[in-house]
């Protein structure tokens, strides 16, 4: 893989734009034989930091972009067209990285911020609420944290990683930092599923790792949380959204380029080429505009997202509510529209097209792979229960 050096921190919409589908292109070109090695992202991940991506979102003042989350988003998007599993793990960097201030306030900014931004580093994390809670047993003014997470996205390749834990004797869920190679953090390598097979996304184990006082970003706990540090649960939903849409594009992009230089029209056509066909042109018109559907609608949530984070301390609870039934609507959309896309393909492919050199079905299987994160009937049944009710979405690491 080769490997181009962006000198500069993309610090405009249209750079970072541009720098991301610089990245996307590189990765296009060897996307099949990565996925089947599924290996560590080791390479994908310097590419995505010598293209200044990863520090987009950090304040300017820190040596960040300054960007918001609308570049962040369609950043993710635009990576996803090529590669979902680099998506993933681009997009889960941004909301781990946002806890910095969204939960740790101007005091974790101020502890990390500055080498984040000078190294370009690449955020994972070990906070899953489904796997049982990792010990934090308290040892002098921190804690010495135990135990193991079977998910655990970019924690392997990440240059620091955001970790929840429950203290041990009282509960509390804590969330701190755990930079790479610190002694006793040991990640799987067990990562071997159907889809998003580069995503860095296996188990985790910590024994006995030293976690100082500074490492402490708050506390987790929904009784305690504001409406600006609950936004890590919204935003991450914004991040599928976004990366689900990718992968449909690329799906697209892909099918078209094999329709119009390798398919063949059906014997029964009355067409002399696929790209004539009127029952393929049709089928391509319904994927095309349902793609663009969501489009809009990603690109309304990304600018709700950066009007909720710019409030600041001024962000209500009904506004926040607001803003994650917006981007439930979004999940719920771009879920259904990604899986109908990366599926419909082959029917305007054709058979030849299930070839495995092909690898048209990549797509699919990171779709497929990604949606089943948190069942998608409960987004649906938010989006309901506001229109008919009037309610938010409690929040919760998944609401």
């Amino acid at each position: 893989m080769t490997i181009p050096i962006t000198p500069t921190q993309p610090t405009g919409h249209e750079q970072a734009v541009e720098a991301a589908r610089g990245v996307a292109a590189v990765l296009a070109k060897d996307a099949l034989e990565r996925d089947r090695a599924n290996a560590e992202p080791e390479a994908e991940a310097q590419l995505l930091r010598d293209a200044g991506l990863p520090g987009l979102l950090l304040p300017a003042d820190v040596g960040g972009g300054g960007l918001g989350w609308a570049t962040a988003l369609r950043v993710v998007r635009e990576i996803a067209v090529a590669d979902g599993s680099i998506a993933q793990l681009l997009g889960y960097h941004y909301v781990n990285v946002a806890n910095l201030w969204w939960v740790a306030g101007d005091g974790g900014l101020a502890r990390w911020g500055r080498a984040s931004a000078a190294g370009q580093w690449l955020w994972g994390d070990a906070v899953n609420p489904v796997d049982p809670d990792l010990d934090l047993l308290p040892d002098g003014t921190g804690y010495r944290l135990s135990g193991r997470k079977s998910f655990a996205t970019g924690v392997s390749t990440g240059d620091a990683s955001v970790v929840a834990g429950a203290v041990r004797g009282t509960g509390e869920p804590l969330l701190v930092v755990v930079p790479r190679g610190a002694e006793g953090l040991r990640p799987g390598g067990d990562w071997d599923n159907l889809g998003q097979r580069l995503s860095a996304s296996g188990s985790v184990t910590f024994t006995d790792v030293t976690i100082a006082p500074d490492q402490v970003l708050g506390s987790l706990a929904p009784d305690g949380a504001t409406p600006r540090s609950s936004l890590v649960t919204p935003a991450i939903q914004a991040v599928f959204g976004n990366f689900y849409l990718g992968i449909a594009q690329g799906a697209l992009a892909t099918a078209r380029e094999y329709t119009r230089t390798i398919s063949r029209p059906w014997l029964l056509s009355d067409s002399r080429s696929a790209t004539a066909d009127p029952y393929v042109l049709a089928t391509y018109g319904r994927l095309v505009a349902a793609t663009r559907a969501v489009q809009a609608l990603a690109d309304e949530v990304g600018e709700h997202l950066d009007r909720a984070d710019a409030a600041g301390a001024g962000l209500t609870w009904e506004a926040r509510g607001e803003l994650a039934e917006h981007i439930a609507a979004l999940k719920a959309v771009a879920t259904d529209v990604a899986l109908d896309v990366t599926g419909t393909v082959f029917e305007v492919t054709g058979a030849r097209a299930t070839s495995n050199a092909v690898g048209l079905d990549r797509f699919w299987r990171n779709v497929r792979t990604h949606t089943l994160h948190d069942p998608v009937a409960y987004k649906r049944r938010e989006v309901g229960d506001h229109f008919l009710n009037g309610t938010h979405p409690p929040f919760t690491l998944y609401t």
